[in-house]
């Protein structure tokens, strides 16, 4: 996914005569982002739209926003916009995509089975992912999202996945859903071996 960078001007607060510029600006910049469909925005990212920005001024406008409710921190270096989000469809993989911005981090292991129906599991607020980056797991107020490292090659990855219109993530095919299950030594138990094979031949 690939963030735009938006030429809007951030002016001080003078004094104690809170203006809110800063938050009507941003409030503008969100706006913006929303019609692109970016609801959540990394630190990283988040510090872009605030050109000339000082670390220290960033993290008081930020604090300020979220007092504000403009920004919501769901974990740590993670931003969401609360007016929008809340009817996004899928927040733990719009969370995942800003935590992991590089490569193509995919849906695997038991979030796709489950969706598949290979395992009976229901993830109702736990998302695993595949990342090319560490393993690493996040707790948000949304849920929890897991992301497990692979050495799968970003060929093998876009030839063995799948881009579901708005999704964030691509997600494993079944093949490789269950691969990656076993590659990482998780429980195959669960694992209903006639579903599989009906969805592999179709």
């Amino acid at each position: 996914m690939h963030f735009c960078r938006l030429p809007i001007r951030y002016t001080e607060s003078i004094g104690n005569g809170v203006l809110f510029v800063k938050q009507i600006e941003l409030l503008k910049t969100l706006d913006l982002l929303k019609q692109h469909n970016i609801v959540s925005f990394s630190a990283r990212q988040l510090k872009s739209y605030m050109p000339g920005e000082s670390d220290a001024a960033f993290k008081e406008t930020v604090k300020r926003a979220i007092k504000a409710e403009l920004l919501e921190r769901v974990c740590r270096g993670a931003y969401v916009n609360p007016r929008e989000f809340k009817y996004h469809n899928y927040k733990l993989e719009a969370i995942a995509v800003v935590l992991r911005s590089g490569g193509y981090p995919y849906v695997s292991l038991e979030s796709a089975l489950s969706e598949y129906g290979i395992i009976s599991q229901v993830m109702l607020n736990r998302l695993t992912v595949m990342t090319s980056g560490r393993s690493q797991t996040y707790k948000t107020k949304y849920g929890v999202i897991e992301f497990t490292h692979t050495t799968r090659t970003d060929m093998e990855v876009m030839e063995n996945t799948l881009q579901k219109e708005g999704r964030p993530l691509r997600q494993a095919i079944p093949a490789l859903a269950v691969k990656d299950l076993k590659r990482v030594k998780r429980n195959t138990q669960l694992i209903d071996y006639g579903i599989l094979e009906e969805l592999l031949n179709e």
